[in-house]
């Protein structure tokens, strides 16, 4: 059966006269909400310094959702990797979260695309690359085996160390990775976690990534690779024009907060190590504008009545295949009641249809 969770942003931008604690208000009612409506799961993302999104510790944040749920899933989506200078820290925070939600975590991890971001941490985007893919094996093999074995490479340096509290569950078909670059897509499969993307793209270039991801997957573990979780922003409503009507502004809206946050139709890209995928999109971004770049990225979310968006849903599955569903609810103004009119409408009219479809857990070959 597939999963579909929400996954949150904490987002201050686009709403007036609001401050940071009332962000934190309405994302914790609307996670306390989707267990009450039988939501599978909720994500957060990490983020830093500015009110594009600012969870700067989301095991923090999901500790906290922990001792108000018993049931839903909890996602971190994502840590990202780079920017905690040592992986101990990653595996001694996730067996703790894990320990005080009853195994309910499911670790997802990244690699970062804002500049600004890594500027502050001090940490050269350059690194970015070569620090994920040299911490995520030793995090992953310490969350297995209760220890971090010694480890003496290009970026950390680490005598042995006992993790404490010691892992009791495996958190094989628990970790997950953001993988939105074509060397991402494959470094996920070699590290056997579960694909991560945002959809923006043609769905057919989708499908190219999750095909490539599936390949690499049986070659290095010789198993059916898991198939992906795909994330979207959504507005459900059973009126259909007010459901375009908020789509288009708000959608539009956090697109312009993304441009701005990581900069996307910026140079720098092609000269970041690791990042050149991304100096092509810039470029074609530059040449289609940004008004082009928007109403692509509209048509590519979910949004619409419930009818609309279940065969938005069964259009990508034609193509895509089965995936899990994380849906973004809370953006760029977005007022609660919308928010909350949304999560209860696909709750009670998309989500029963969408698990009578059912599907498999893993990617056929």
């Amino acid at each position: 059966m597939i999963q579909i969770g929400l996954c949150q942003i904490a987002q201050s931008f686009g709403y007036e006269e609001i401050n940071d604690g009332q962000v934190y208000e309405e994302e914790v009612s609307s996670a306390l909400l989707a267990e009450e409506l039988g939501y599978d799961l909720v994500s957060m993302v990490e983020h830093h310094f500015e009110d594009y999104a600012l969870c700067p510790d989301n095991f923090v944040y999901l500790a906290h959702l922990a001792a108000q749920t018993t049931r839903i899933k909890l996602m971190t989506g994502a840590v990202i990797v780079p920017w905690h200078t040592q992986p101990l820290r990653i595996a001694e925070r996730a067996a703790l979260l894990d320990q005080l939600c009853n195994g309910r975590l499911i670790l997802g991890l990244g690699r970062g695309l804002s500049r600004r971001e890594y500027a502050q941490m001090g940490i050269s985007m350059d690194e970015s690359r070569e620090r994920f893919d040299e911490a995520v094996p030793i995090v992953m093999e310490a969350l297995e085996t209760g220890v971090m074995e010694a480890h003496d490479g290009r970026f950390f340096k680490q005598p042995k160390a006992q993790i404490r509290p010691k892992p009791i569950r495996t958190f094989k078909g628990r970790a997950a990775q953001v993988a939105m670059s074509g060397d991402s897509v494959i470094e996920a499969a070699k590290n056997g976690l579960k694909m991560m993307q945002f959809m923006y793209k043609p769905t057919e270039v989708h499908k190219q990534e999750v095909d490539t991801y599936a390949e690499h997957y049986r070659n290095h573990h010789e198993a059916a690779p898991p198939i992906p979780f795909f994330v979207d922003f959504c507005v459900c409503d059973t009126n259909a024009d007010r459901a375009a009507e908020n789509a288009d502004r708000h959608v539009r809206r956090y697109l312009l907060s993304l441009m701005h946050h990581y900069e996307m139709m910026g140079d720098h890209f092609a000269d970041v190590q690791g990042y050149e995928e991304y100096g092509e999109g810039a470029k074609a971004m530059q040449t289609a504008g940004l008004e082009a770049v928007a109403d692509d990225y509209l048509a590519s979310q979910t949004w619409g009545t419930p009818q609309q968006i279940l065969d938005k849903i069964h259009a990508r599955r034609e193509i895509l295949g089965a995936y899990d569903i994380l849906l973004v609810t809370r953006f760029a103004g977005l007022p609660y009641n919308v928010l909350e009119r949304t999560m209860k409408t696909f709750a009670s009219e998309v989500m029963p249809e969408l698990r009578s479809w059912g599907g498999p857990e893993t990617i056929a070959a």
